[in-house]
């Protein structure tokens, strides 16, 4: 069964003066539990076709199936209240809040999703145990290593139990040994039965995938399965 489906999908950037096609007619499976990796040069449509699989912006056209559901023509309204209770997103950059502590950047979608206080504490206690930052829950994303906030950007995706991962570049701005900490963390919520697609440059961080996917010019090219599925 298909967590995410897309059938001629485009979308098409446009300005004044010039018409970007960013994606053009992508057909894309990830089944409920794969691990999928997606790669190509800068400018091919990785992270614009994330952010129409992710729910943070619709298609010019085509089709895109989430967990069973068309979702192309969805309001943002619509859009915002699948997204938080099914999706958690990780980013090269983090994200996390400044201002918010460790435990709060975490708390966060809990919050959104109206969780009761105490069903919130037990769920961020846990996932900052699960990460081992524990000791780390009333810092400030300032005051941790880049290997530490990336680790709070994945407790703060998986808090509420989400089908889906969506991760850009998750390493992109770690040392080999965080970069390498973070994927074997993607790998063990995969294993648990997270669905996950990743971003990647990197091909050792492609390698962690079941397939890997390569983008170029907006067009699927090719399809890999991974050597260690």
């Amino acid at each position: 069964m298909g967590m995410i489906k897309t059938e001629q999908l485009v979308k098409i950037f446009r300005t004044d003066e010039i018409e970007t096609t960013a994606l053009n007619k992508v057909g894309l499976e990830v089944k409920k539990g794969e691990f999928v990796a997606v790669m190509g040069p800068s400018g091919c449509g990785k992270s614009t076709l994330l952010n129409i699989i992710g729910l943070l912006d619709n298609p010019t056209s085509g089709e895109l199936w989430f967990d069973g559901i068309e979702v192309s023509g969805f309001k943002e309204r619509q859009r915002t209240e699948l997204r938080k209770s099914n999706i958690g997103f990780v980013f090269q950059s983090f994200n996390l809040i400044d201002e918010l502590t460790v435990y709060e950047n975490i708390e966060l979608p809990l919050l959104y999703l109206k969780v009761s206080a105490k069903e919130r504490k037990e769920k961020v206690d846990a996932v900052l145990e699960r990460m081992k930052i524990g000791h780390r829950r009333k810092h400030f994303p300032q005051q941790l290593s880049g290997g530490q906030q990336q680790r709070v950007a994945i407790a703060r995706a998986v808090v509420a139990n989400p089908k889906l991962i969506l991760a850009d570049e998750p390493t992109g701005n770690l040392d080999s040994a965080n970069g390498e900490k973070v994927m074997k963390l993607l790998t063990e919520l995969n294993k648990e039965g997270t669905t996950i697609v990743m971003v990647t440059h990197s091909p050792s961080d492609a390698e962690y995938a079941h397939r890997i996917v390569q983008l170029f010019d907006g067009h699927i090219v090719t399809e890999n399965i991974s050597k260690i599925l």
